[in-house]
């Protein structure tokens, strides 16, 4: 068996239950909830919330994710709209970016050409 392969071991101090709430329309939000080995709820550490949704382009469907600031689902529920209108604007803002970097790698015949060639 090869040595240099890394040791897969679960972090037993980062458990999460994960839960999955949706509308069947717009989107759904994850709840992760964390747990002790034996699978009860550690109060000790905080609930995170994720929304998931999907916004069509002429391109197709872009997937969204973001995390909700939130304390429970009701609050996630209300937080849900303007995280994924934040996260829709970011997103469209790289897509942007992106493309202009793509762009500005497009080689143009005669670019990087030397204006007279040397001959020794």
């Amino acid at each position: 068996m090869n040595q240099d392969l890394p040791e897969i071991k679960f972090d037993l101090t980062s458990l999460v239950k994960e839960d999955v709430f949706t509308d069947q329309k717009i989107g759904s939000i994850r709840v992760l909830t964390p747990v002790t080995t034996d699978g009860e709820v550690d109060s000790s550490r905080q609930k995170s919330f994720f929304g998931q949704t999907q916004v069509m382009t002429p391109a197709g469907a872009i997937p969204l994710n973001f995390e909700l600031n939130a304390n429970n689902l009701n609050d996630a529920i209300e937080a849900f709209p303007d995280a994924a209108k934040e996260n829709m604007e970011q997103t469209m803002k790289e897509i942007q970016e992106y493309q202009r970097e793509q762009a500005s790698k497009i080689v143009v015949p005669g670019q990087d050409m030397p204006s007279k060639i040397q001959i020794p």
